[in-house]
This record gives structure tokens, sequence and C-alpha cells, in this order.
């Protein structure tokens, strides 16, 4: 990542919603994050440290009031493991617009298979699978934006 681009990237993040940005691509690192009284925004981390394709995390905490959920739910929610966006980008669920999708519901998939692509500054960067499993449910649109951390697949492991 060269200098133009990162100074493209705190212009963006400036003037977005975001307080905190994270960016991993090709083994190169950046974390930024707003300064909460002023709005400016500074470097928190930069690194050239090898990185996963997915970056595991627990579900992100309820925005909204929880609503209380049957046992059942709760147990089958248990079983299932995510995927989450590792970058802020644009979902894309097949390699070309014309083409089939990488995977649908019900796909078996084996661990490092390509699951979508998210494109981000340009960048086509294939997510592949942590584990392998049975895709239970995709949770984004192609062609719609992810954040950094969005739960893109549910999966059941094998």
């Amino acid at each position: 990542m060269d200098s133009k681009e990162i100074r493209e990237l705190i212009d963006l993040v400036s003037r977005s919603n975001f307080s905190t940005f994270e960016l991993e691509r090709n083994g190169f690192r950046i974390k930024l994050v707003k300064d909460a009284v002023a709005g400016a925004l500074r470097p928190a981390t930069v690194a050239a440290a090898p990185s996963p394709a997915v970056v595991p995390s627990a579900t992100p905490p309820p925005t909204a009031v929880p609503q209380e959920t049957p046992p059942a739910a709760a147990v089958v929610e248990e079983e299932l493991a995510v995927l989450n966006s590792p970058i802020v980008g644009t979902f894309y669920s097949a390699p070309g617009p014309d083409a089939a999708n990488f995977v649908d519901v019900g796909a078996q998939v084996k661990k490092g298979q390509v699951l979508c692509i998210v494109e981000a500054m340009k960048v086509m960067n294939e997510i592949e699978s942590e584990i392998d499993g049975e895709v239970v449910e995709v949770l984004v649109k192609n062609g719609q934006p992810v954040e950094f951390g969005e739960v893109m697949f549910r999966l059941r492991p094998s």
C-alpha cells in the first residue's frame, strides 16, 4: 500500500461515521481511530505481519434491545461457525456477473475453499472457509457493501 492510498483511506474514513477502521491486506495492517473530542483521525497501528484470510471474531454486540430467544434457537446458534468480513468493501458471491455463485445455502465446503470475494480499493480479495462444513446462511447479497467484522456466512461444521 503506497502513501497515496493511505492518504485516500484517511480522507475517506475522516468523512465517514466510523470511529475505528482496520484494514489488512497482503501482510500489511493499518488501524485508524478517530479522536472522540476533536474528530481528528490518528493512525493507531501500522504493521507488516502476515494475516489470515478470515479474521475470527465473536458476533458483534446487539445494537437494539435484546429480544428473548427460545432455548432451541440458542442451541442451534452455538453449533454454527460464522465467517466475518476481514475488510471493508463490496461483497461478490460469484467470480463474475454471468458466473455461478461460489457457494449457495446447503453447499458442502472444505477448509480453504473460496466462498466469496470482497473488493476493497479495487483489489479483489478471495475469502476462504476456515472449516469444513455446510453453508447454512448467506447474510449478504451480491454487490452489497460489507463492514469490517460483519458476519457474511453461517456454517455448520462437519
